[in-house]
C-alpha cells in the first residue's frame, strides 16, 4: 500500500490542468505507469485521487455487494458517479476534467493533501474552510477514533 506524506500548494490553468509538485511526483513515482482514478469525495466538495492499484483494492470489496440490495446498488452508483481515468502527463501535470472541476469548485489556488492512501484535491480556500470548521472538533474526534485501547493493532 502506498502511504503518502505531506500537503502542497499548487496552482491549475485554465484548462483544469496541474502541476504535481516535485515532492509528491517521487512519492506517486511507482504508480505514474499505471495511472490514476480520480472521483468525488463522498463526504467534502473535494476530489479524491487513487493509484490504479488502490482503486483495485476498493473495486474488490465493492464487487461484494450484493447487487440485489437497493441500497448497495444505489451506493455503487453514487460511489462511482464521475469516475474518471487519469494519468499524469511527461511534463507533470494531471488534467481534471471538466465535471470534477465543478463539483469541486477548484478555481486556480489547488491544495493536494494526502490521506493515507489516496490523495485530496481541493479548492485552495474550501480546504482551508474545512480544516477551519473541524479545528475546534478534532481533539474529541481524535479521541473517539483513536483513543480506544487497542493493543492488537498498537494504538494507544
Amino acid at each position: 500500500m502506498n502511504s503518502f506524506i505531506g500537503t502542497y500548494e499548487c496552482k491549475a490553468d485554465a484548462k483544469g490542468r496541474l502541476m504535481i509538485p516535485a515532492v509528491l511526483k517521487k512519492q506517486l513515482s511507482s504508480a505514474l505507469q499505471d495511472g490514476f482514478v480520480l472521483k468525488r469525495a463522498v463526504f467534502q466538495p473535494c476530489l479524491e485521487l487513487y493509484p490504479m492499484s488502490e482503486w483495485n483494492k476498493m473495486m474488490e470489496k465493492i464487487n461484494k455487494l450484493n447487487r440485489f440490495k437497493k441500497k448497495n446498488n444505489d451506493f455503487i452508483r453514487r460511489f462511482t458517479a464521475g469516475v474518471k481515468i487519469v494519468e499524469v502527463d511527461s511534463t507533470g501535470r494531471l488534467l481534471i476534467p471538466k465535471d470534477l472541476i465543478s463539483f469541486s469548485g477548484i478555481s486556480k489556488q489547488v491544495v493536494l493533501a494526502s490521506a493515507v492512501n489516496i490523495l485530496e484535491i481541493w479548492d485552495k480556500d474550501k480546504y482551508e474552510q474545512a480544516i477551519d470548521d473541524a479545528a475546534s472538533d478534532f481533539a474529541d474526534l481524535a479521541e473517539e477514533v483513536m483513543g480506544q485501547d487497542d493493543e492488537e493493532n498498537g494504538v494507544s
